[in-house]
């Protein structure tokens, strides 16, 4: 398939990415929100806080700052590179599920996107990921690519943050925190802060790469061992 150039095919290609119809399994994943509820520590009416803060100190500083570098590796064709950010993305998760559900539909990602987008750089990726030299996590894949399909790094960090959100008040409509019409609200009132976290992302370098959000990393050690569980994460 001939890469995208920026423009109409590369916003098609990020539509089709951060579609949450497409089958990666993101919509098995509540973000850490479902273990929020359970300790009762979310409400309506603190949610929006609470995905700003993800956004800001969580998923900016480690999903976002992997999928750019990432991009930029795969595009650069440093394979070696590609493969230490993958690693490093995966070693900042500190619980089992976020290991997990990151590799899981990193790697479901990256066979659907080897078949519908195609190119070199997603199958050096495979290569990799296959020879376990990287991990295959989901950030990661979709970086590599928006990357195969020359959509630039700026508008993939961009989808792929709104597609975070998206999944995010998905979960939050399953959950009951929210109605279709507030969950529209909430994912509007969050594109001042995707744009903050996407220049801050693109201003990273490996050594940056990790989140810092305690209390998430504690609710998703609650959730992982509930004993009832609708989300995977």
């Amino acid at each position: 398939m001939t890469p995208a150039t920026g423009g109409t095919d590369a916003l098609l290609v990020c539509l089709q990415l951060a579609d949450s119809a497409f089958p990666s399994g993101f919509y098995t994943l509540s973000h850490g929100l479902e273990g929020y509820v359970q300790a009762r520590a979310v409400t309506p009416e603190t949610l929006p806080a609470l995905l700003a803060d993800l956004l800001r100190h969580g998923v900016g500083p480690s999903d976002a700052t992997a999928l750019v570098l990432a991009h930029r590796a795969a595009t650069a064709g440093e394979w070696e590179l590609l493969a230490a950010v993958d690693r490093r993305l995966h070693a900042t998760r500190l619980n089992r599920e976020l290991r997990l559900a990151a590799t899981r539909t990193g790697r479901q990602l990256l066979d659907i996107a080897r078949e519908s987008i195609g190119g070199e750089a997603l199958e050096r990726y495979a290569d990799l990921v296959a020879a376990k030299r990287a991990p295959g996590c989901q950030p990661v894949a979709v970086g590599v690519a928006h990357a195969a399909a020359g959509v630039p790094v700026e508008q993939a960090a961009t989808s792929d943050l709104f597609a975070f959100c998206g999944s995010f008040v998905g979960a939050a409509l399953r959950l009951r925190l929210t109605d279709h019409r507030k969950a529209q609200v909430l994912l509007r009132g969050a594109a001042p802060i995707i744009r903050e976290t996407v220049e801050a992302a693109l201003a990273r370098e490996l050594a940056d790469l990790g989140g810092c959000v305690p209390v998430a990393d504690a609710m998703s050690g609650r959730h992982e061992r509930a004993e009832a569980r609708l989300f995977m994460t």
